[in-house]
């Protein structure tokens, strides 16, 4: 009889920590760990605590104080906790100190977004681009425990006399980040050449924190099947399709989502990916109506688009699951003060509405809740658009 156990591969069991500064409330603390948590069970570990810290700044050499190193130490090892998850990025002196102190696997956030990106990537531009944030990831945190890397370089002469192994792995490491960046650069021309291919329709891109319904959004309008999952960074690759709403053809790309802390590692080696973001003629930019941290989401993807240059593009907001929004019945809204968590549906839509300077609309795409007028808004972008590019093609209009 086969042991199930041989059969299933045993999840991981972590532990969450983060330092909570004077800045933060504790809703915003336990929303931020909230987010880590998704990430961590998207990465395939199972939770089992939260540890937060109060303090002004986080300790130079350990991320927290002392009492609560021994708490968590404490903790982990009663449980046999094997992973213990920082929401912050560490420094190098920090993560050496802590796997010292803990004898566990640490990771921080950056390590954790890293391993997701490695896990989802299926394309080999995707895996040479995951591959490369990685390494650069890890060139600076070397330590001795890295025996697997290989040490062989092809001869006598390729070491150096008197090189040690963390000196090798360091120039190892050095070689594949350059080997990678003139493989990078290569598929970067290629896809430069692709999207010039295609620069006779108006492009139009969809862009978001990551888990707000883009690639179901991209289906349902493109009638396509790009893989779509209720988990952070379901997509990775850039997917491009030709759509056609009433008589006007236009291309659609659907692209990896945004997030809090986004690793400037990942930035700047899916530049290829966000060029398709960049080159677009129209955005449409789609928020998670429902997440209690909308806002938040929608600022952190509105600074990424100011960073890379793309905030001043026509945009399209679109407000994505109103079936999940918190419904509150008018004579209990009514009884109740004006905040963020309680507004209902129709008072939200009048302020967003109202304060928003670019057109705004609220769909389900689950439930294919006013997909006709999303369609509509979008088809009078793209005409505009395409009205000023080719001005003798207004017959179309």
């Amino acid at each position: 009889m086969i042991n199930p156990i041989d059969t299933v591969k045993l999840q991981e069991s972590a532990v969450l920590v983060s330092v909570q500064t004077k800045s933060q409330t504790d809703e915003l603390t336990s929303e931020y760990l909230d987010e880590l948590n998704f990430l961590t069970e998207t990465a395939g570990a199972i939770v089992l605590k939260r540890f937060v810290q109060k303090l002004i700044t986080p300790n130079s050499r350990t991320f927290i104080g002392t009492g609560k190193a021994a708490e968590i130490k404490a903790y982990v090892n009663e449980h046999d906790v094997s992973l213990i998850i920082f929401d912050d990025e560490l420094s190098p002196s920090q993560l050496r100190n802590l796997e010292r102190e803990f004898e566990r696997r640490i990771l921080d956030r950056t390590n954790l977004i890293l391993d997701i990106f490695a896990q989802r990537a299926k394309t080999a531009h995707a895996k040479t681009q995951v591959e490369l944030a990685q390494y650069e990831y890890l060139l600076p945190r070397l330590t001795r425990m890295w025996t697997h890397l290989e040490r062989q370089r092809g001869g006598i002469g390729m070491r150096g006399p008197g090189e040690t192994e963390i000196e090798t792995d360091r120039r190892i490491i050095r070689d594949k980040i350059s080997r990678l960046k003139k493989d990078l650069l290569s598929i970067d021309r290629q896809m430069a050449t692709q999207r010039k291919n295609r620069a006779s329709l108006v492009r139009v891109a969809l862009v978001g924190y990551t888990n707000v319904g883009k690639s179901t959004i991209m289906n349902m309008l493109s009638k396509s099947d790009v893989f779509a999952e209720n988990k952070l960074f379901a997509t990775l690759d850039t997917t491009v399709r030709k759509v056609v709403i009433e008589n006007l053809p236009f291309l659609l790309s659907d692209t990896v989502g945004f997030i809090r802390k986004l690793p400037h590692q990942l930035v700047e080696s899916f530049k290829s990916t966000l060029d398709e973001v960049r080159e677009a003629d129209i955005l449409v930019h789609i928020v998670d109506i429902s997440h209690p941290a909308f806002e938040e989401q929608l600022d952190v993807v509105n600074q990424t688009m100011r960073e890379i240059g793309v905030d001043s593009k026509p945009t399209l907001l679109v407000f994505n699951k109103i079936d999940a929004y918190h419904w509150i019945e008018k004579s209990e809204f009514d009884a109740m003060p004006e905040t963020k968590q309680n507004l209902s549906l129709d008072a939200l839509k009048q302020t967003w509405m109202a304060k928003s300077n670019s057109p705004c609309i609220f769909i389900s795409a689950k439930q294919k809740s006013n997909i006709v007028e999303l369609k509509k808004q979008l088809y009078d972008l793209i005409a505009d658009t395409h009205r000023v590019r080719y001005p003798k093609d207004n017959f179309l209009y």
